[in-house]
């Protein structure tokens, strides 16, 4: 696939997951939370992630033609990704198993798939 229009992709899953996660934080965040999912500040946080991902997908978004600030852009998103896998293993213990799985290996996927997103649209 074209690394532009993968670029595309990932940019709108984030941006869809971020509008998900504000609408509807219980729903979107119980197979990875569990009951935590259903506490209060947990939605408001959840919310604030949420609101984080539409940002960044729609920066993502905006700037896929610019060839100097579309791989930063793409580091930036793998950079939150890649916290987003981090602290799920460090919290595994308190979260259902196979939304911790679940969570690390889409975070951790993502996260890759913006590393050699940057990298390819940088070069090309």
């Amino acid at each position: 696939m074209d690394p532009r229009r993968a670029a595309t992709l990932l940019a709108a899953g984030r941006a869809a997951l971020g509008v998900a996660v504000l609408v509807a934080p219980e729903a979107v965040t119980s197979r990875w939370l569990g009951a935590h999912a259903s506490h209060p500040a947990v939605r408001y946080l959840a919310r604030s992630l949420g609101a984080r991902d539409l940002a960044l997908g729609i920066l993502a978004l905006r700037t896929r033609d610019d060839a100097r600030i579309a791989p930063q852009v793409h580091v930036a998103c793998a950079v939150a990704d890649s916290v987003d896998a981090l602290a799920t293993v460090a919290a595994r213990s308190e979260l259902p198993t196979a939304g911790a799985i679940g969570t690390v290996a889409v975070a951790g996927a993502a996260a890759a798939a913006g590393l050699y997103l940057a990298r390819e649209l940088a070069n090309g």
